[in-house]
């Protein structure tokens, strides 16, 4: 039975991040129950103005700033920083994701804070970490996925290099500081220190390449696209039907027979070119257009039907509307909705991982800019006069 609260109920976080990887990283917080301060420039995180509806709303800050409080500070003065440190005496968990030595220069990096807060956890994220050459150059998801190879296994054999889909190297980085954050917060509860986790896009997109740097380590050959194929397995790939594609997965010798089966063809496992997996994969190419002469013939609705019936993994390759739209998906909660005071009704994603005693809570909007100011400085005991110079200095006007 489940408790109602949050398993990291009582945990304060300060989200000092913009766009992508740090907002996403402190979101998982959010919905473990840590209350998560978000703390913004005077002109907001850059990302409100991305699919902008109206002032500084937009769908796209709410995906990845849900159930934050948010408040406007500028690190760049005095009465901001200070601020700031004031809010550091709650705080368990402070998450930047600025170009390596910005915080420096504010005075609020883990070295000049550490001795004052020796129990704080410091995350810092950035495009290639906090040492090395390259440290100080800013970091995209886009060049990251360059950097450390993606790119040059993504997409068709031949093709030029293609950019997955979703920003890989951000959202990894976000769950390798999430990893980073909790275990760090393990360690403060058996001997009550906190410390510093640093990690990069750069470090993520290298981190996910573990087939390809097996593939480079074992045999010394540089890893090539391979479309929706499986370097290491095979049938494991996308096959045309009638009316379009669907995913196969016959990943053993057993159900590569069962799929020769339902085929029509049971001979196949005899062929010296398709006996195991290893030749298999050898002569992928040639195998996937011999699924493919009889997959095309008939609908993806069927093939699926007649592969869930033999046991044979497959599925339906959605856009998002199908994926939305699966019963599965929304079975499992992967899709909440959420009143927005300026952009009304808003869908958004749940959370992935489901807990039955502390389940996430994926049911507050994100916040306005400089919506909880006034509040989250009251109780770090500023006056209303203080509070007022605060906000007027970074040109919010009256406190709200």
């Amino acid at each position: 039975m489940s408790s109602g609260r949050g398993a990291l109920e009582g945990i304060r976080v300060l989200d000092v991040t913009q766009v992508m990887a740090g907002p996403f990283c402190a979101m998982q917080l959010c919905d473990m129950g840590a209350d998560v301060i978000k703390v913004e420039p005077p002109a907001g995180d850059s990302t409100r103005q991305m699919a902008c509806v109206g002032g500084h709303e937009s769908a796209a800050f709410n995906a990845v700033n849900r159930g934050k409080r948010g408040i406007v500070l500028d690190l760049k003065r005095v009465r901001g920083q200070d601020a700031f440190r004031r809010l550091l005496a709650r705080a368990d968990i402070l998450i930047e994701n600025s170009r390596p030595g910005v915080m420096q220069r504010f005075g609020l990096d883990y070295a000049s804070l550490a001795p004052d807060h020796p129990a704080l956890i410091y995350a810092s994220i950035s495009g290639y970490g906090q040492t090395g050459p390259d440290a100080s150059k800013g970091g995209l998801d886009l060049i990251a996925q360059g950097v450390s190879g993606l790119m040059s296994v993504t997409g068709e054999p031949g093709g030029p290099p293609v950019k997955i889909g979703v920003p890989l190297t951000d959202l990894g980085a976000a769950l390798f500081a999430l990893s980073g954050i909790l275990a760090a917060l393990h360690y403060r509860t058996r001997t009550g220190r906190g410390q510093y986790v640093d990690t990069s896009l750069v470090e993520a997109g290298i981190a996910f390449s573990v087939w390809e740097s097996a593939e480079y380590f074992a045999r010394g050959v540089r890893p090539e696209p391979m479309g929706s194929a499986h370097r290491l397995i095979a049938p494991y790939q996308a096959f045309r039907c009638a009316d379009g594609h669907i995913t196969v997965g016959a990943a053993t010798d057993a159900l590569f027979q069962r799929l020769c089966d339902l085929l029509g063809h049971p001979d196949w496992p005899t062929d010296p070119d398709f006996a195991d997996n290893t030749r298999r994969v050898r002569h992928r190419v040639k195998l996937a257009e011999r699924i493919e002469a009889i997959t095309a013939l008939e609908p993806c609705a069927t093939w699926v039907a007649r592969l869930d019936a033999a046991g044979i993994p497959c599925g339906p390759i959605n856009d998002y509307r199908g994926a939305f739209d699966d019963p599965q998906v929304r079975a499992r909660g992967m899709v909440v909705n959420i009143d927005h005071p300026t952009l009304g009704a808003i869908r958004s994603l749940g959370s992935p991982i489901k807990m039955s005693e502390t389940p996430a809570v994926v049911e507050r909007r994100a916040p306005m800019l400089g919506e909880h100011t006034q509040e989250v400085l009251t109780e770090a005991g500023y006056s209303d006069r203080e509070i007022a110079a605060v906000m007027a200095e970074c040109g919010l006007g009256p406190a709200r």
